[in-house]
Order: C-alpha cells, then structure tokens, then sequence
C-alpha cells in the first residue's frame, strides 16, 4: 500500500503533468516550474477528492513546502 507521501507525490506530478519530477518535503511552489498558483489549487482540489478530505482556506493559503502538505493530510487522515 503506498503511504500517504506517495500519494500526494503521484498527485502533485499528475496535476502538472511531470510523471519525472522528484519530490522531496522541502520542495516548494518556487522550485517546480508550472506550479502557479492555478497549479497550487488544482493540486490541492485533487489532493481532497484523492483522500477524501476538506482544506480550510487558512490551511490553503498556509502550507509552504510538500512536507507540510503531507502532514497536514496525514493529520486529516489520522495516517
């Protein structure tokens, strides 16, 4: 079973359309061209529907790095 970093790995490249791009927790918006912030919500939008799941809009405009993103959906998802 792939853990919930996995999954929101495969997410964030499905949405851009990178099935190469190498993800760590400290990648940020910045470090990955073609994540805009029409990129940001996509991703987000898909990550909610992927694990069923409601991002505040607070928590939307405060996550800063894919490791934050994955914390705060293992916390959700109590993973």
């Amino acid at each position: 079973m792939p853990t919930t970093e996995d999954q929101v790995h495969d997410v964030i490249r499905d949405v851009l359309l990178q099935p190469d791009l190498q993800l760590t927790d400290t990648t940020t918006a910045g470090d990955v061209e073609g994540w805009d912030s029409l990129a940001h919500i996509s991703i987000l939008f898909s990550l909610e529907s992927a694990f069923g799941i409601r991002f505040a809009d607070a928590e939307m405009g405060s996550i800063q790095n894919v490791g934050e993103l994955v914390t705060l959906i293992q916390a959700k998802t109590g993973t």
